[in-house]
């Protein structure tokens, strides 16, 4: 598969500033709209700086940022660093929260809040990511992690059975993605410029978005996995060691198309059935509701609609038979052929289709 060619220097800078432009019209819009905020941060290059992180990221999460409590603790003067801010957001946020319970990993996520918008707002940020998009690591046990977990095999064997079928005949299982799923990869990825664009994403999304990516990392990775020796170990090494060169962007937007056809809902029944009202999935529905504007599922169909509309050949895709054992989703190129014009902004919120109900356990 050829790459396209990098946008020239002026072209780029072009486009960065239109996108900082829209950017701000959607933050100074009276309601803010989010819609827009959503569609800006999962397109190309996401929200570009922590500046605007800082604006925009409160509003995914719909967090009010106007009467913000003080951050608890020491004087900053007392401080010996970011450890102890790191500390005192976690114990905060535990504190007012007693039904949630401490993951080895969830300061990987803690701490990436914390340097991009600083102690205060991120206290608030990570309180409301705690109690919906993290809610199913931060139970008593992992069994909601395990369920979530179990999604991924059935997102690789809708798109590449053959890849399936070689992971289940070496057992590997899915204890490779976990670290991935519970630090949405700041665990994993060296670069922090990587590990700030996935977080736009998947605070612009469903709260199962990190297994989609996660899921879209090992069809990637296809060819290296058929090349192991059909073990366990040998596979378990293989994706345990996550590669730092991703092409960040296509997989983003492959990500986004596969929730799109083969949602939650659609995969439930393959995965090992727990009581809907204890996940952050079904929570999601609440979090939906508390924003007129808070839809980003349907962010995600109106884009993956438009782009179908734009390139006649990915109809196929809707329709694929279940028995080609060779078959890949159309999707998996889609990205370097319609470029960065795939992810722009083509519907204002007002040409929405209807709310996206949610239900993912049947």
């Amino acid at each position: 598969m050829s790459l396209r060619r990098p946008a020239p220097p002026h072209d780029y800078n072009s486009k960065k500033q239109r996108k900082v432009a829209e950017i701000y019209q959607a933050l100074n819009s009276d309601p803010i709209d989010v819609a827009a905020l959503r569609r800006m941060a999962i397109s190309e290059g996401g929200l570009l700086t922590d500046e605007i992180r800082c604006k925009v990221w409160p509003n995914l999460l719909n967090v009010k940022t106007e009467d913000l409590p003080p951050p608890p603790g020491m004087p900053d003067e007392q401080r010996e660093g970011l450890q102890e801010e790191l500390i005192d957001i976690i114990l905060q946020v535990l504190q007012r929260n007693p039904q949630l319970h401490y993951y080895q990993g969830y300061h990987d996520i803690v701490v990436t809040f914390l340097l991009v918008v600083g102690e205060r707002l991120a206290t608030a940020l990570v309180e409301k990511l705690s109690t919906h998009h993290l809610r199913d690591f931060m139970d008593p046990t992992m069994d909601n992690t395990k369920h979530i977990l179990n999604y991924l095999m059935p997102i690789i064997d809708q798109v590449n059975p053959e890849l399936h079928d070689f992971m289940e005949s070496a057992e590997v299982g899915t204890i490779f993605a976990l670290s991935w799923l519970i630090t949405w990869f700041g665990h994993v990825l060296a670069d922090f410029r990587h590990v700030v664009r996935l977080y736009d994403f998947f605070l612009a999304c469903h709260p199962l978005m990190p297994i989609y990516f996660a899921a879209v990392i090992v069809l990637y990775r296809e060819r290296e996995v058929l090349d192991c020796e059909c073990d366990m170990a040998s596979v378990h090494h293989l994706l345990s060691q996550i590669p730092q060169d991703l092409p960040y962007e296509t997989l983003i937007s492959r990500a986004g198309d596969l929730f799109v056809q083969f949602p939650p809902s659609e995969l439930a029944r393959k995965a090992a059935q727990q009581r809907a009202e204890r996940t952050a999935a079904s929570t999601f529905k609440d979090f939906e509701l508390a924003s007129a504007q808070q839809r980003p599922d349907t962010v995600l169909r109106q884009r993956f609609r438009d782009r179908l509309r734009g390139e006649e050949r990915t109809k196929a895709i809707l329709t694929k038979p279940r028995t080609n054992r060779f078959v890949k989703l159309a999707v998996m190129g889609l990205t370097v052929a319609l470029g960065a014009a795939a992810l722009a902004v083509v519907k204002s919120a007002l040409e929405w289709a209807p709310k996206f109900e949610l239900q993912i356990f049947p």
